[in-house]
């Protein structure tokens, strides 16, 4: 009986160390968040990327295409949650001072942005149906509706995730947040993804009936999978409802936080970087249909490889950055890597190679996801004395309203540079189709190079090793990207 109980003893621990080794992300668990909570409390960034989808990419083709409201609105429309990216800092300290009966912060917020999804998403279906309406009336009540619907989703959405993140935060130990982070990119991927692909079958033989079955669906889901989320996530604590201490007002306590440079310089970075990563977005697929020649088929893969490059960005980093890895040199690798795919994206026009294009489309996925997981672990590790709400509503603002102007000033400058290009205003060797695209390209080079040098300065210096005595050798020391002027 001995040697069976050794074996099944052996066989028991050595399934464990492989059931850990390889399940995705299991090192983030801690026995403060263990893993079932952990998984459960990203289930918010599910509902924040089923919203993306819905607002930007569903709905938008469905009022243009089949309903006929003219692009220049349904732009506008989709844009108008930006009006509240700004306020997140506003939002995240609300959530770090509430005081709630029953002790909690984060929750009540959360709750808050998760009935403005659920209110504007259940609005939005029979306001898009009203401007296919032929009466004045109906139009006029159509756009006030459509208006409405998309502020409220998209700022409910931007609510839940800076309180989410907030909550995340503050459960995680500060040497499982790096993998934390990148378990909270991972999972609003798959929400995006996943919503991307289900809505794609649900709408395939399009009604009116259909897409407000689909939308109204999806403003339950959402409210589902946030309830599921916080579900026992927050604990009570007593003595934060019975204070009554004076709450201190933002504007102090934002001057307090922007009184370092350094902090100044990672906000102005993070606006950079993420601006440099998202003005391709409108215009990377018709870049490879329109120069390239590729087919729509082959076009709609290059989200997908973009993802694909995200992915092994977020592993990569979860890894290192479990390690003790700088998050600032993390995010500054990133902005390398976008230099070199959107070097091999221009160069693809001149050789004819979708192929280059590919590997380029893959490695802004890469450069992007190393970026964002990167300044979001940066701002997760800012000691502000407890103000998690406030610093991630900051880098959350900063991200939205970069990534909103960013893609808006990407169509307005490929048509622009289109136009004239095609009028033989910027001279004969720029007359040809990737004139437009090509500047936009050199625009994010540019921009990525300014994200270099703003983050350059706040990555930590390798320690140097002093000389041995009587040694004519200087010191040595690693090169890296402090070591640049600031």
């Amino acid at each position: 009986m001995k040697p069976l109980a050794s074996l099944r003893r052996y066989t028991r621990v050595d399934w464990t160390r492989v059931a850990t080794r390889w399940l995705p992300f299991a090192d983030a668990a801690t026995p403060e968040l263990p893993l079932g909570q952990l998984a459960r409390l990203a289930l918010f960034q599910v509902s924040v990327g089923l919203v993306g989808v819905l607002t930007v990419g569903t709905l938008n083709r469905v009022m243009i295409l089949e309903i006929g409201v003219g692009a220049w609105l349904v732009s506008l429309m989709v844009a108008l949650p930006l009006l509240a990216a700004p306020f997140r800092a506003v939002i995240g300290l609300r959530s770090d001072q509430h005081r709630s009966p029953l002790g909690w912060r984060r929750v009540p917020y959360i709750w808050f942005g998760t009935g403005a999804q659920f209110g504007g998403l259940a609005i939005m279906p029979f306001a898009i149906l009203l401007l296919g309406g032929d009466t004045p009336v109906q139009l006029v009540a159509g756009h006030a509706a459509a208006a409405c619907a998309f502020l409220l989703a998209g700022a409910g959405a931007q609510t839940v995730q800076t309180a989410g993140l907030a909550l995340a935060t503050d459960r995680a130990t500060p040497q499982s947040r790096p993998r934390v982070v990148a378990l909270m990119y991972v999972m609003l991927l798959v929400g995006m993804v996943g919503a991307g692909a289900l809505y794609g079958l649900l709408l395939a033989d399009y009604t009116p009936t259909r897409l407000v079955q689909v939308v109204q669906g999806s403003a339950v889901a959402s409210l589902l999978l946030n309830l599921v989320a916080v579900w026992k996530q927050e604990p009570r604590d007593r003595r934060r409802a019975q204070d009554r201490s004076p709450q201190v007002p933002f504007r102090v306590q934002w001057a307090r936080f922007t009184a370092e440079r350094k902090v100044t310089r990672f906000l102005v970075a993070v606006g950079l970087g993420t601006a440099a990563f998202n003005m391709q977005d409108v215009i990377l697929e018709p870049y490879g249909g329109e120069v390239l020649g590729l087919g729509v088929g082959q076009t709609t893969w290059l989200t997908g490889l973009m993802a694909a490059g995200a992915i092994v960005a977020f592993a990569l980093s979860a890894r290192l950055l479990g390690r003790g890895a700088d998050p600032h040199r993390v995010a500054a690798c990133g902005a390398l890597a976008g230099l070199l795919a959107f070097s091999l994206v221009i160069f693809a026009e001149p050789f004819g190679s979708a192929g280059l294009f590919r590997v380029g489309v893959v490695l802004v996925g890469f450069g992007g996801g190393l970026f964002s997981v990167g300044t979001l672990s940066v701002a997760m590790g800012l000691d502000t004395g407890g103000l998690h709400g406030m610093v991630l509503g900051a880098w959350g603002g900063v991200v939205a309203t970069a990534t909103g102007l960013s893609v808006a000033l990407g169509g307005v400058l490929r048509d622009l540079f289109s136009s004239l290009a095609a009028s033989g205003a910027l001279g004969e060797a720029l007359n040809q189709p990737a004139a437009g695209y090509g500047i936009v390209y050199h625009i994010e080079l540019a921009l990525l190079f300014c994200a270099i040098a703003a983050i350059g300065p706040l990555v930590q210096r390798a320690p140097r090793i002093s000389p041995s005595p009587g040694s004519s050798q200087p010191p040595q020391g690693g090169f890296g990207l402090a070591d640049f002027p600031g």
